[in-house]
């Protein structure tokens, strides 16, 4: 098949107006029916209340006044007054207070794959390095009383009861702090919970309203955990990265965190990318040449493109990293800096009151095929149901070019005001698909 009738049968325009999407790596089918695109992606708030401001700093578990209600954190960032930033790790819990932390990593107190998962499963213990920081922690007074406090706390909301905990002696109780030194499930997060001068309980701090060298800074660690978390032991085959933004796209804390999964097999959207990836090695240049000749570019620097993404359940923004296949944590910083401010600037012309997921795909460390590191950004504003279930047949609001028509002129206005970093825009967009080759 020429990349032509690739691109017809990747997204197409029917005379009625519908737009039919096959995804090309996952054969996803995607219809855009007309007259439903032009709903606004929000419902406007009707609960919005003044921000109590002598709540501040302690608004959810993740603000920076409630550090000891999450589990022992392994790193932090910080900003210091003259604008460098210094990456400060295994603090103890004296010293949690001495700086502010701009992003921090944290164990998840509730993780997806726990550290009893890769205990009893695979015989995973704590490294040297492990037992003798957990044991450094608990040495401390206020470390050994935060760890209990931690683990009580998990205890309860897993379901016992206050009297159920309290019964339990500190043999046992110690035992569930494991995995707060030895898990693979961490988060990356944020500093603010509202954006600064926020009056109003919507105004929530969101990756788009982050500065371009803060975002940068967030991705960084990020990228710094993901590489941390494939030495959790021999058996991790893959570590999953994504965002979960505001409760409609699964956020626990409406407060801007990162979350990092080890796990013990590839995950299925890897496999099936590598089945295709195998029969077609030309398949990431086949879907770049689509969005090309399809008008889908949105934004460009020099490091990397975003486009409009094609046959996905949702309205998505894909960013791609331009150049050779590569990992996250192999990118250069400049690299990873140019990546970040295309990340940065589709959330901001997404907006703080939309629900998203933002999603990494990478390449696995034990597989040689060349995958490509991209990320994605899908708006979640309309809800799967009977149709989609019953025909595998997905439903989207809004088509890719709807995305492009809504995302340029924003993108135009942030980068006017100086909001994001320098970049190419819409029709200023210059690549081909030699730039997956560089």
């Amino acid at each position: 098949m020429s990349k032509e009738q690739s691109d017809v049968k990747a997204i197409e325009r029917l005379a009625d107006g519908t737009v039919k999407q096959t995804n090309m790596l996952t054969g996803t089918e995607v219809w855009t029916v007309p007259g439903r695109g032009h709903r606004p992606l929000t419902v406007p708030a009707t609960t919005q209340a003044p921000i109590d401001l002598e709540r501040h700093g302690e608004y959810c578990a993740f603000c920076e006044h409630r550090y000891l209600e999450t589990p022992p954190e392994k790193t932090r960032v910080v900003k210091h007054e003259d604008g460098t930033w210094q990456k400060l790790e295994n603090l103890r819990p004296e010293d949690l207070r001495e700086t502010v932390a701009e992003f921090r990593r944290v164990p998840n107190l509730f993780e997806i794959v726990s550290y009893k998962y890769w205990h009893l499963n695979h015989g995973h213990l704590p490294s040297e390095a492990q037992h003798r920081r957990m044991a450094d922690y608990l040495a401390s007074p206020a470390g050994y009383d935060h760890v209990m406090r931690v683990v009580k706390a998990r205890l309860m909301a897993s379901g016992q009861t206050a009297d159920e905990v309290a019964s339990l002696d500190d043999s046992q109780l110690l035992p569930e702090a494991s995995g707060f030194f030895s898990g693979g499930h961490d988060l990356i997060v944020a500093r603010r919970h509202y954006t600064p001068g926020a009056t109003m309980d919507t105004q929530l701090a969101s990756s788009g309203t982050l500065t371009p060298e803060e975002h940068y800074q967030y991705m960084k660690l990020t990228t710094e955990a993901m590489e941390d978390l494939y030495q959790l032991n021999e058996h991790v085959a893959y570590v999953a990265c994504f965002q979960n933004w505001l409760k409609p796209a699964g956020a626990s804390f409406d407060h801007l965190h990162k979350q990092l999964v080890a796990i013990d097999e590839h995950s299925v959207q890897t496999e099936a990318e590598l089945g295709r990836l195998r029969r077609d090695p030309d398949i990431y240049k086949k879907i770049l040449h689509t969005a090309i000749t399809r008008g889908l570019l949105l934004a460009q620097n020099e490091h990397a493109i975003a486009l409009a993404g094609i046959g996905h359940r949702y309205p998505s923004i894909a960013i791609w990293p331009l150049g050779k296949a590569h990992n996250p944590w192999e990118a250069s910083p400049q690299k990873l800096r140019g990546v970040s401010d295309l990340v940065h600037a589709m959330h901001a012309a997404t907006g703080a009151e939309v629900p998203c997921n933002e999603e990494w795909y990478h390449r696995p460390v034990d597989v040689p095929s060349p995958m490509r590191w991209r990320l994605l950004l899908k708006w979640r504003i309309s809800t799967l149901a009977g149709f989609e279930g019953g025909t595998r047949i997905y439903l989207n609001t809004i088509d890719p070019w709807g995305v492009r028509d809504r995302v340029l002129p924003k993108l135009v206005e942030l980068r006017e005001a100086g909001k994001i970093a320098p970049m190419k825009i819409g029709d200023e967009c210059k690549v081909d698909v030699t730039a997956l080759d560089a």
